[in-house]
């Protein structure tokens, strides 16, 4: 059981970076093909605040909690090392994590955060209005 909650959390933990990188492709790509949901409050604001997150751990020099669940479902698991065994597990790993340094990562989470808080200059999400009934 340990196994597969650990392989949903990794699948969540994916989500979790496609939302967050493909959440800022989708909001240029929207405000060019005029999607006027890229423009919605609560998207922008939801996707902020995860890039915010990572950017706040990698700073403050945290490891991400849900690495470290996975990890600990693993081992509970009873592998004697992490990030093996399941397909899932090999290739969404494959895909998500590569060997550099804290300092690279963060040196990008930052860049990246910097890109997403400009689209809120460029491409401002609408503010909430409340509609007035007559």
């Amino acid at each position: 059981m340990n196994g597969l909650l650990a392989d949903l959390l990794l699948l969540f933990h994916f989500a979790y970076v496609l939302f967050v990188v493909l959440g800022l492709a989708v909001i240029w790509m929207g405000f060019f093909l005029g999607w006027s949901f890229v423009r919605n409050f609560w998207f922008r604001l939801s996707h902020v605040l995860a890039m915010g997150y990572v950017v706040a751990e990698s700073l403050m020099g945290v490891v991400c909690p849900l690495t470290l669940w996975e990890n600990e479902l693993r081992l509970r698991a009873g592998s004697d090392s992490v990030y093996q065994n399941s397909f899932i597990q090999y290739w969404v790993h494959r895909v998500m994590f590569y060997d550099a340094s804290a300092l690279t990562f963060t040196i990008i989470y930052v860049l990246f955060f910097c890109l997403v808080l400009l689209s809120f200059w460029f491409v401002p999400p609408r503010l909430l209005r409340r509609r007035v009934r007559r």
